[in-house]
């Protein structure tokens, strides 16, 4: 069921897409449109020297107009704990659960913690923007942990996709609005690229 909508209740807004496709940018300029209390909930994790600099672009990217929050782990519990934002944008949904998995949260275990977001979600006060890689596309993983991931981010998107009153595909730097209908391409001027090194 989708989550109550209308012109003065906030959206959940799904977007999704390949590896610097323009999901992030899109994003980020579809949140500065919707408020100006603005927090970005990052789930990233500064594990090595190229996560650093990821993050540390992606921090330059989106420039001081957004509070930052890191949270690779209890997402439903830091997006509870806001009360004072217009817009939140979570980015990103497939870390979050790359990281749940990595933890050794067994596939049941995921999927309760999908279901505790969802329920965060229905009950927010606030826009949310939810950023997430689509990972089902390419060919079957060859190992056991890339299948689990593979099938533990398609059913999250599957339930997160159920309640969104928006949802967008972003691929070779297009953003495609599936809904609400009809099918259509989002304005250019809504997506502008990235800078360099930026994750989007």
């Amino acid at each position: 069921m989708l989550a109550p909508s209308g012109p003065d209740l906030p959206r959940i807004i799904l977007i999704g897409g390949g590896a610097r496709s323009g999901k992030s940018g899109f994003a980020l300029a579809r949140a500065r449109r919707l408020g100006d209390k603005r927090v970005f909930v990052a789930t990233g994790q500064s594990l090595d020297a190229e996560m650093t600099e990821r993050i540390a672009a992606h921090v330059r990217t989106r420039g001081p107009d957004f509070r930052t929050i890191e949270e690779p782990l209890q997402l439903p519990e830091a997006l509870a704990a806001i009360d004072d934002a217009e817009v939140v944008v979570i980015d990103c949904l497939t870390l979050w659960l790359s990281n749940l998995i990595c933890r050794g949260d067994t596939e049941p275990e995921v999927a309760a913690r999908v279901e505790a977001l969802v329920a965060v979600l229905l009950r927010r006060r606030f826009q949310a923007l939810l950023v997430t890689n689509e990972v089902g596309l390419g060919v079957v993983p060859d190992s056991a942990l890339g299948r689990l991931f593979r099938d533990v981010a398609g059913r999250a998107h599957q339930r997160l996709a159920a309640v969104a009153d928006e949802v967008f595909l972003a691929i070779l730097g297009t953003v495609l609005r599936l809904r609400p209908e009809p099918l259509a391409i989002a304005p250019a001027e809504s997506h502008p690229p990235a800078s360099p090194g930026a994750n989007p």
